[in-house]
């Protein structure tokens, strides 16, 4: 976490984990409040495309 950041204004991401298995987050999402964007985990996976603000 400590190295991503919002690919839209570089900005901090919160991370709000939904479902989690050990160590690994399968659901949730990474929000930047600098620019109001939220990006989705699924499966595991974060989507962090830019999105049209």
């Amino acid at each position: 976490m400590d190295i991503l950041c919002c690919p839209v204004c570089k900005g901090e991401l919160e991370l709000k984990v939904d479902k989690k298995e050990g160590d690994d987050i399968l659901e949730g999402k990474l929000i930047c409040h600098k620019c109001n964007v939220k990006y989705p985990i699924q499966e595991g996976i974060p989507d962090l495309l830019p999105r049209n603000i």
